[in-house]
C-alpha cells in the first residue's frame, strides 16, 4: 500500500526532517543539541544569544478552520488588532497543542516551518529583519534548537514581514 504510513520507529525524527527541508530550500541550517530550559532568557543564555534572536514558531488558527504560522521574537508576542487587519479577518485564534500537532506534525516547543506536515502561510515580524543575523528556531525535537540566517530563512520560507507584535508583559 503506498499511502500506508510507516511505524512511528521508521518514520524521520523532527530534526531529520528540518535537515531535509533546509536542504530541499537550499538553506544552510545548524541543529544544536541543548539541555531543557524553563524560560527563553534561559534558554538565551544557554544558547548563547539574545533573547531576542530566538524566534518563536506560532500555529494560529482562522475562523474559516486553516492554518498559518507566525514568527515571532523573543520577549514579544502576537498583537492581534494588527494581525487581523493584516489578514482581512475578525478572529483569529491558537490551537490548543493536540490541534497544533496535528495542523504541523511537531509539539509545541519544537514547532517550525521546515518540515511541517503540511504547507502554511507563513508571516513574520518585521523585527526579525531589522535585528538580522543569525535566529534561533523550533528544530522539530525537544532538546534541540536550529540555527539560520534570518534573511534567509523568511526568503526561502516565503514569509510575509510585517509589524505583528507588541513586548511580552515581563511579569509574565
Amino acid at each position: 500500500m503506498s499511502d500506508a504510513v510507516p511505524p512511528a520507529d521508521l518514520q524521520p525524527s523532527g530534526r531529520e526532517r528540518v535537515r531535509a527541508a533546509a536542504a530541499a530550500l537550499g538553506l544552510d541550517v545548524e541543529l544544536i543539541e541543548r539541555p531543557p530550559a524553563r524560560s527563553l532568557h534561559e534558554a538565551a543564555e544557554l544558547l548563547g544569544i539574545e533573547p531576542a534572536d530566538i524566534v518563536k514558531t506560532i500555529v494560529v488558527k482562522r475562523r474559516s478552520g486553516d492554518y498559518l504560522f507566525a514568527l515571532v521574537p523573543g520577549g514579544r508576542k502576537i498583537s492581534w488588532p494588527p494581525f487581523r487587519t493584516l489578514l482581512g479577518v475578525n478572529k483569529l485564534a491558537m490551537p490548543d497543542a493536540a490541534t497544533a500537532f496535528q495542523a504541523t506534525g511537531y509539539e509545541r516547543g519544537t514547532i517550525t516551518v521546515l518540515g511541517a506536515s503540511a504547507p502554511l502561510p507563513v508571516y513574520a515580524d518585521e523585527r526579525i529583519l531589522e535585528r538580522g543575523g543569525r535566529i534561533s528556531i523550533g528544530a522539530g525535537e525537544h532538546g534541540w534548537s536550529a540555527f539560520v540566517d534570518a534573511a534567509e530563512y523568511l526568503a526561502a520560507i516565503g514569509a510575509v514581514t510585517a509589524d505583528l507584535t507588541e513586548p511580552e508583559d515581563p511579569q509574565s
